[in-house]
């Protein structure tokens, strides 16, 4: 009788999070897991709260979701959002951190494949989680980690839809215009 092989199973990543080419096959997009999509209107209760000023509510709710489903990269989000209101711009780094960190290992198991579009929607909760740490780490004066995050992510869509390095260079210089001080000065002939 011969022997059965045994079933190959389906690598699954660690995360929950995978990414796949979009349809057209010009990008690529990040598929979250079932736990995330299934708390969509959950995360719209959570919006609703904290636009009626109930933070506390917001944040108890947004812990019950990331209970269930850690890998939820918009409940990470969410929760860098409510602690930079705060003015907790250390949590505030972790909680983006933490959601920019699970799309970013995701997208380095896979090759970093590119593009990787913010006009996808499944794809803006990652940005929206990059750009928040970019905040935090430049309001934490860490300044060449912020750069790397911006880099990472211009990489990823070159379009900066999000213009980061324009916010950047706003946080940095605090609004004020940016001067070029460089000045060409006129060639002589020689004389």
């Amino acid at each position: 009788m011969a022997k059965r092989k045994p079933q190959r199973r389906r690598q699954q990543s660690p995360s929950g999070l995978s990414v796949r080419r979009t349809t057209d096959g010009r990008s690529w997009v990040l598929v979250h897991p079932r736990c995330a999509r299934e708390t969509a209107e959950d995360l719209e209760e959570v919006r609703l709260m904290i636009d009626a000023g109930e933070a506390e509510i917001a944040l108890d709710e947004l812990r019950w979701i990331l209970s269930d489903c850690a890998e939820n990269i918009a409940a990470h989000v969410l929760l860098g959002e409510l602690a930079a209101e705060a003015g907790d711009f250390p949590l505030a780094r972790g909680h983006y951190g933490t959601g920019y960190q699970l799309g970013l290992q995701t997208l380095r198991r896979a090759k970093m494949p590119k593009p990787l579009l913010y006009s996808q929607p499944a794809n803006r909760a990652f940005f929206d989680a990059g750009r928040g740490l970019i905040g935090s780490l430049e309001k934490l004066n860490k300044s060449t980690m912020a750069n790397e995050v911006v880099a990472t992510l211009v990489e990823l869509d070159p379009s900066d839809p999000l213009r980061l390095r324009e916010m950047l260079d706003t946080l940095r210089t605090g609004g004020a215009p940016v001067v070029d001080l460089k000045v060409e000065l006129p060639k002589s002939d020689g004389k």
